[in-house]
């Protein structure tokens, strides 16, 4: 029996190890057969809703290839041709909307990031909300908190290169200055699924840029279990060295959202950006590249080439990001298939 079927995937941290698993080893399958699969037509004639109150590069992408391919369909929605009840606006409610799309869809994914909420776990509240009343899988296409699917695509990115077993391998995650404003989900959820499979994952940022400190407690919980580890670093010598991968990757700082409510999102943003650039040294390089065990580069995209990693380690021959981003698809195909499909 699959145990998966029906499931909601709002991050990685609510689902067991080997659940994990099972999606990795699937996802691993649809790699190798990607078109002669035997559960290419398992979606067969069937619709998955995709929600973007953000747009997106490769996410919207990667979901419709992913339904194509396992022999269904996704349609793409926003809220702005919808009529949905907001806190300024009458229209229909969460409630409403979840149950009428789970009489359409086999599925819904939603992407509701920073500039589309007014705090920090609003996003979060909404997938909750649209999870509680649908009958059918809610999945998390990236949202304020958490981005399951980038997080088991890299973890997935990191195996093609190294192994199956990544226990004991050194992770580090290092902030980097940038001109994108990041949101914390893609940071957040690999801090989080790494420290569930026993990798050793050092959080590296300049003063100034804590995270949520739930998630940093799960990280440390996550590492107890596993027999893995867990550190924040605020030294970049120290972060770099003896390093397997490295994610570098920029995020706005806490104040971010208080400071979009009080003075809009744009002049937000650009505050954040004035911060993030005073922080030179906080680029990955091949100079930094070279204090580590031969480390391979990941990166979840868009990369801010420039900014967070120099052209030369982005483009050298242990970047890994585009493998990482095939992955999305993979990944993606296999939890349509364990959650949608009864396989």
């Amino acid at each position: 029996m699959n145990s998966l079927y029906g499931r909601d995937l709002i991050t990685t941290q609510e689902w067991k190890v080997d659940e994990l698993e099972r999606v990795l080893d699937l996802a691993f399958e649809f790699k190798e057969h990607r078109f002669d699969h035997p559960l290419r037509n398992c979606l067969d004639r069937r619709t998955f809703f995709m929600f973007f109150y953000n747009p997106s590069v490769r996410t919207r992408q990667s979901f419709e290839c992913a339904a194509t391919e396992l022999g269904g369909h996704a349609q793409f929605l926003e809220p702005k041709s919808m009529r949905l009840k907001s806190a300024k606006t009458a229209g229909e409610t969460v409630q409403d909307a979840a149950n009428v799309m789970s009489r359409y869809a086999c599925g819904i994914g939603i992407r509701i990031l920073e500039t589309a909420i007014e705090e920090y776990g609003q996003g979060d509240q909404l997938l909750r909300e649209y999870a509680h009343y649908a009958s059918v899988p809610v999945i998390s296409m990236a949202h304020d908190r958490f981005h399951p699917c980038q997080g088991l695509a890299d973890v997935m990115g990191m195996r093609m290169h190294a192994g199956r077993n990544l226990r004991g391998k050194k992770l580090l995650q290092v902030w980097a200055k940038g001109g994108l404003v990041r949101s914390w989900c893609s940071v957040q959820e690999s801090i989080l699924i790494n420290t569930q499979m026993g990798m050793n994952v050092t959080l590296a940022y300049p003063e100034g840029y804590d995270l949520d400190p739930e998630v940093i407690q799960w990280c440390e919980d996550n590492a107890a279990i596993s027999g893995g580890s867990f550190e924040i670093v605020h030294d970049l010598e120290e972060a770099y060295d003896g390093a397997d991968f490295v994610y570098s990757r920029n995020w706005m700082s806490p104040h971010f959202y208080d400071y979009a409510r009080r003075h809009g999102v744009d002049t937000a943003k650009k505050r954040e950006i004035e911060m993030a650039m005073k922080h030179d040294e906080w680029i990955t390089t091949k100079e930094w590249m070279a204090k580590t065990n031969d480390a391979f580069f990941i990166h979840c995209g868009p990369v801010d080439r420039g900014s967070e990693v120099t052209d030369e380690v982005v483009d050298g021959p242990r970047s890994i990001v585009y493998d990482i981003a095939e992955n999305r698809l993979h990944v993606q195909k296999a939890i349509m298939a364990l959650t949608m499909a009864r396989v």
